[in-house]
């Protein structure tokens, strides 16, 4: 069996991130909230390894989070991260207290000595940075434990008892501003924990197969393929996996990036020779969407025509059992609150919204343990085009929220396809797609006056936004050099009939949202 961590979850927004980096080492790793995790279930996960997380209560105060104490007992490695070294300290009989002097932000280790986790990245002597964000500090040690890292707030910064391999770091290791993080992460799980590192996207491949055949046996599956990377990726491994027990139905809403439904029609059906309806249902969405401008009303009307063509289409295809859809590991991870009260969902799945409890299936959500970029992987590792696979992000409501202010109408839809066409063929042309997160033209609810040839115009203008982000949770411009966006402002005034001025968003979020509607 795969050897697999268990991060145990105290409610750190940075939670994830250990995830990420755990499985970036070639190993396997699960998010428990704490007050989910109990010895039975610590017995059935049977974890190589266990990692706490940080968190924003304080070990100082009553009812606070704690470990389960056979996370000690089990005789695997523990690596606690920030409140994690807290907790683990103060229930193995050291002390901890409220600081004076509190760290946020960049701040620097002393290397006091050599370990394990250091092994290779840090040399006993040196001065490293790390990343900071505490109140509370250690003051005093269990029993077994050694200093081998200090920080001006923080006198144990890290610390080891190497005979029961636990070590704890006041500091977070696995966010990119402390630069030897993934490193450390990456001995824990390898030289203390001793992982072979196979966890790969070909090996999970296998076990996703293995274990869609078992779920769903003779069943039919059918699944919402709306040409974006997750549907795209469950669909391409269903069909592996059941063949012919799969249908996908494609809803073509009218309001997808031109060329886009040829391009979902032609991979999968041509491709791919799947069972796939497409339903070109252009009109009906322009038909309810006419006369609306209210952002909120538009994507409420788009998500309940959606359901209502999706089941209609499900229906004529009949005896389907399963619904497959493409959620992610982010979107069913819980949160915790800090006074350690039930865990909450963080959103709903936007994809298809109610039809689950609509359509009375059972669900097959093969992508559930992965992250966005691993499921990228795993597109590429069962054959999909790099062009679907590397695809930005692309909103469920489509180019409606890409025409603020403004009814939906096919003229409208027309010009905002082409500007935003040749924006991203000079984006691709220039090498700069994969930097980016996001890029998508904007129609703006704006005329202006210009002046094409020796005429007088009175045109559309358009907004170029262009992001660089991680998770889109935050997110900067890009910052391109004007002679592109010369470039490009030049070829949709000239190339674009109905636009005759050109703008860039330079707008970060926060404020701003990635999106205009």
């Amino acid at each position: 069996m795969t050897d697999r961590i268990l991060i145990i979850d105290f409610g750190s927004q940075v939670t994830q991130l250990i995830a990420r980096r755990v499985r970036e080492s070639g190993v396997y790793s699960e998010i428990h909230p704490f007050n989910k995790v109990t010895a039975e279930s610590l017995e059935a996960y049977d974890p190589k390894a266990i990692i706490l997380s940080g968190g924003p209560a304080s070990v100082t105060g009553e009812d606070t989070p704690r470990a389960p104490m056979k996370v000690f007992e089990m005789g695997v490695p523990v690596l606690g991260i920030c409140y994690g070294q807290q907790t683990m300290v103060a229930q193995l009989g050291g002390k901890v207290e409220q600081g004076d002097h509190r760290e946020f932000g960049r701040a620097w280790v002393d290397v006091e000595d050599d370990c394990e986790l250091f092994h290779g990245v840090w040399e006993k002597g040196g001065r490293e940075q790390v990343w900071m964000s505490h109140g509370d500090r250690v003051i005093s040690l269990p029993e077994g434990f050694r200093v081998v890292g200090k920080s001006e707030g923080a006198p144990f910064a890290a610390i080891a008892n190497d005979e029961k391999r636990f070590y704890a770091v006041q500091f977070h290791p696995e966010v990119v501003h402390t630069p030897h993080g993934a490193q450390l992460i990456s001995n824990f799980t390898h030289r203390v924990a001793g992982c072979a590192g196979d966890w790969t996207m070909a090996a999970f491949r296998g076990q996703a197969i293995d274990a869609v055949r078992k779920q769903v046996g003779s069943g039919r599956v059918i699944c919402g393929l709306s040409g974006g990377v997750d549907s795209s990726v469950v669909a391409a491994l269903l069909h592996e996996a059941i063949g012919d027990q799969l249908t996908c139905v494609f809803v073509d809403t009218g309001l997808l990036r031109a060329g886009e439904a040829e391009q979902v029609v032609r991979v999968f059906r041509d491709r791919f020779n799947i069972n796939l309806v497409h339903k070109d249902a252009s009109d009906l969405f322009l038909g309810k969407l006419a006369g609306k401008t209210d952002p909120e009303e538009k994507r409420k009307i788009i998500g309940a025509t959606f359901i209502d063509v999706f089941d209609e289409e499900a229906k004529r295809v009949g005896g389907a059992d399963f619904l497959a859809q493409g959620t992610l590991y982010p979107d069913v991870i819980e949160s915790v609150s800090f006074i350690g009260g039930p865990s909450v969902t963080i959103k709903s799945h936007h994809n298809v919204g109610g039809l689950p409890e609509r359509m009375n299936m059972k669900l097959v959500e093969p992508l559930r343990e992965l992250f966005k970029d691993e499921v990228r992987e795993l597109g590429r590792e069962l054959g999909l085009p790099e062009e679907m696979v590397g695809r930005h992000p692309f909103p469920g409501p489509g180019l409606a929220i890409r025409i603020p202010g403004q009814e939906i109408t096919r003229e409208r839809l027309e010009i905002l396809k082409k500007a935003d066409t040749i924006y991203l063929e000079e984006i691709r042309n220039a090498g700069l797609y994969d930097s980016i997160w996001q890029a998508f033209c904007v129609l703006l609810p704006v005329r202006t006056v210009g002046v094409m040839g020796d005429s007088r115009s009175y045109d559309y203008a358009c907004a170029l936004r262009a992001v660089t982000s991680t998770d889109g949770m935050t997110a900067d411009f890009y910052p391109f050099d004007m002679s592109f966006l010369s470039r490009v402002s030049n070829r949709i005034i000239n190339e674009v009939k109905g636009i005759n001025r050109v703008t860039y968003d330079i707008t970060s979020k926060p404020p701003g949202t990635i999106e205009w509607e």
